[in-house]
């Protein structure tokens, strides 16, 4: 099923998001990514792993929702994780940077379609 598989996706994004926010935030590549610098980074390295935190739990809540089974059981969690992220994908768009429209909102809204229609 295509909602499933794009569910999935959102999950695998959170858990990257994840992963640089916490572990990876003072590496180069990372900072690249963010676009800070290594003094930013090395200030802000607490504030970037409670961020990163919290994407896991986006991630967890949409692991659980295919756990459970999409379409299924699953399907009404994954409606409010998949919403959750639009909105802070929406919001971190207006506040922080264009692209997290195009790498969060857009996906979860992709796949909330798909899970919604049944695809």
């Amino acid at each position: 099923m295509i909602g499933a598989a794009l569910v999935g996706l959102v999950a695998l994004i959170h858990l990257v998001i994840l992963l640089m926010e916490m572990v990876l935030w003072e590496t180069p590549q990372v900072r690249r990514i963010f676009g800070v610098s290594a003094e930013f980074a090395a200030n802000t390295r607490v504030l970037a792993a409670n961020q990163g935190l919290y994407n896991g739990f986006l991630a967890a809540g949409l692991i659980l929702a295919l756990v459970r089974g999409i379409p299924g059981a699953g399907a009404e969690l994954a409606h409010f994780i998949l919403a959750c992220v639009i909105v802070a994908g929406l919001y971190g768009s207006a506040t922080v940077a264009r692209r997290i429209l195009y790498v969060q909102a857009l996906p979860a809204t992709l796949a909330l379609a798909a899970v919604l229609t049944g695809f």
